[in-house]
């Protein structure tokens, strides 16, 4: 069973959450919080594999506690679910280490998928959160589409990584790559492992970031 904490400072969401993710035959709800310094307490109480983290909360907001749970509990796993698309959270998400950020609109099946892609040790991050995150960072890099960075990556790669690198940076999760590869979830992983170890690269939205960057997705 994946165990769950949802932090949300508004009940009726909780309960919404809570009907939906209980419903799942390997997904259980173990413990609430209305706050960012409750849903702290409950992580040291219930040690849940997966938070659901709101952004807005009293006392402290989701983004600090992210960080702290993730510093004094990295074996717990959080995804931010939040109303707002706007850059600063996605980043502060991210470099607090969050392991997913989901738009709260997001649908049931999805939002079950990323829970179970996230205690799996994927990362789980909605397209239009991908899309925000790449428009940021673009005027940022020094030349988003050199010939050189787009070299280095196919020299560096099998033929059978780049195709794994590719379906990565589109979105795709662990066992979507098996399918759509006719490989086993284990391959699959060997391979992004080898992709992150030859581009030293920490996690797979730095692949994303990378593969923009190459001209490999647009």
């Amino acid at each position: 069973m994946i165990r769950l904490l949802l932090a949300d400072d508004q009940p009726l969401l909780r309960l919404g959450y809570r009907m939906v993710l209980d419903a799942e035959p390997d997904l259980t709800v173990v413990a609430e919080a209305g706050t960012g310094r409750e849903a702290l307490v409950e992580v040291r109480r219930h040690n849940p594999d997966v938070v659901l983290m709101d952004v807005r909360m009293p006392e402290m907001d989701g983004i600090a506690a992210t960080a702290e749970i993730t510093r004094t509990a990295p074996q717990t796993k959080v995804i931010i679910l939040t109303t707002f698309q706007l850059d600063e959270y996605v980043f502060a998400g991210l470099r607090s280490g969050a392991a997913g950020f989901l738009l709260k609109d997001v649908e049931p099946p999805a939002l079950v998928a990323a829970i179970r892609a996230v205690a799996g040790g994927e990362a789980a991050l909605s397209p239009q959160v991908t899309r925000t995150m790449l428009d940021a960072v673009a005027d940022a890099l020094p030349d988003p589409r050199t010939e050189a960075e787009r070299r280095r990556i196919t020299q560096a790669l099998t033929a059978r990584e780049l195709e794994v690198l590719g379906l990565v940076a589109s979105g795709m999760t662990n066992p979507e790559i098996a399918a759509h590869l006719f490989l086993s979830e284990g391959t699959v992983k060997v391979h992004i492992g080898r992709i992150l170890a030859k581009l030293e690269l920490r996690d797979r939205v730095q692949i994303v970031i990378l593969a923009y960057r190459a001209g490999l997705i647009g």
